[in-house]
């Protein structure tokens, strides 16, 4: 009787841990420790980056949504791909962490009004401003 208890809640436990996947899409998710400031410079967004058009015209969008221009004014520096060393895609916060895995992805850098913008992309996730851009792994 007791090992049908345990068998039955440890099936329980496994298809609990499992189907947790689809509350995400499936995707990796940022988990923040106890220490986090609660301070985001990112988006919340894990969209995939093609359904609003190329990685560069999202970045632009994004840009002069944010800046209140003209998109006239904002001109394409760079854009490349890219191998980020982890899931913080380059920009990791205080306090989260990350998968350690090399991703794919996108680094592109805008201009206007004299000062450059860094948006990077990668893992199904639509380009975001990182204020404090690292390098990627090349």
């Amino acid at each position: 009787m007791m090992r049908s208890v345990t068998t039955v809640l440890a099936a329980a436990v496994l298809l609990v841990a499992c189907g947790n996947e689809s509350v995400t899409g499936g995707q990796p998710s940022m988990t923040p420790s106890s220490s986090s400031s609660g301070s985001s410079s990112s988006p919340s967004s894990s969209e995939p980056a093609s359904p609003g058009g190329s990685v560069v015209d999202q970045a632009k969008a994004d840009l002069t949504k944010r800046l209140g221009v003209d998109a006239a004014q904002v001109t394409v520096v760079s854009s490349e791909e890219v191998t980020w060393p982890d899931g913080s895609l380059g920009c990791p916060e205080p306090g989260m962490y990350y998968t350690q895995a090399l991703v794919p992805g996108n680094r592109t850098i805008l201009e206007a009004g004299g000062k450059q913008y860094s948006y990077h992309s990668g893992a199904h996730r639509a380009p975001f401003l990182c204020e404090q851009p690292q390098s990627p792994s090349r």
